[in-house]
């Protein structure tokens, strides 16, 4: 599980930081470190809240088509936006640009990045 999250975080350092590189409406402060801070609580908010909100959410999920899930990852970056006092994004629309922006990158390091946790071998047959 640490290792997982470790990998999760390391993503989205890279993923945060490439939102607010594109994204003027998304800043991390003027310290390097709040990116790394913002990140760790963007990964915990992922992988604790997320699942919650999602299965409460299930109905709204099914009827929009999978549109709001969409919409569960914005809220999930204005849920670190709240957190992180220097993590800000200025306005709802941003707030959907950087979630696009974060899935895609975190899309493109998935396959990259090792697996969070080992393959296990079959067991060996005598």
């Amino acid at each position: 599980m640490g290792r997982g999250l470790l990998i999760r975080w390391v993503s989205n350092v890279v993923a945060l930081y490439v939102a607010a590189w594109l994204l003027s409406g998304v800043t991390y402060g003027d310290q390097w470190w709040m990116l790394l801070v913002a990140a760790a609580v963007f990964t915990v908010v992922n992988a604790w809240v997320k699942p919650v909100v999602a299965l409460l959410s299930i109905p709204f999920i099914v009827v929009t088509l999978g549109v709001f899930y969409f919409l569960i990852n914005v809220l999930m970056l204005y849920v670190t936006d709240w957190v992180v006092p220097e993590f800000e994004i200025r306005t709802f629309w941003w707030g959907v640009l950087a979630a696009i922006i974060v899935s895609v990158v975190n899309g493109i390091l998935h396959p990259l990045l090792p697996d969070s946790e080992p393959r296990r071998r079959p067991p060996e047959r005598r």
